[in-house]
């Protein structure tokens, strides 16, 4: 006794994670900048929310209170759902990363609309955080701390 039961081969096509991760159409750039962390912010107007990090999606490299960061400004302004982002971010840690996007973000929305500035500055997410590791001195132990003084 056979089975005469039809099989089905269905061709799935697989798509590349560049493919689906890509925007197209004009866009806003702004330059976001904390610490040694430096994010280039590509805002595109008509969108649905989607926020990409090097080709990765903001929740898969960025853990979760630091997306949040990253989310404040379109919290604030109500545009969480309206613009896609599209971001290159290097240098620098996650948290240091994660506010170099959101002063990106922040120029970004800015350009966009002027009325913003006065609730992002309030926030004081327009000003670039500039605070950097100081330098270790010759001599020194460490930045600053010297060693024990000896009288002999």
């Amino acid at each position: 006794m056979t089975d005469n039961k039809t099989t089905k081969t269905e061709k799935v096509k697989t798509v590349s994670k560049e493919e689906t991760l890509k925007f197209k159409g004009k866009f806003i750039e702004a330059i976001g900048r904390r610490k040694t962390s430096v994010a280039r912010v590509r805002l595109y107007k008509k969108g649905s929310g989607i926020i990409v990090i090097n080709n990765d999606k903001i929740n898969s490299y960025l853990p979760g209170a630091y997306s949040s960061i990253v989310k404040q400004p379109l919290d604030l302004t109500g545009n969480l759902k309206d613009f896609d982002f599209s971001v290159v971010v290097s240098g620098g840690g996650k948290k240091g990363q994660a506010e170099a996007i959101r002063h990106g973000i922040c120029r970004s929305l800015l350009v966009l609309d002027k009325e913003l500035k006065a609730s992002l500055k309030a926030k004081g997410w327009l000003t670039r955080d500039a605070r950097k590791k100081e330098r270790k001195k010759p001599g020194l132990k460490k930045a600053r701390k010297a060693p024990q003084w000896s009288k002999r």
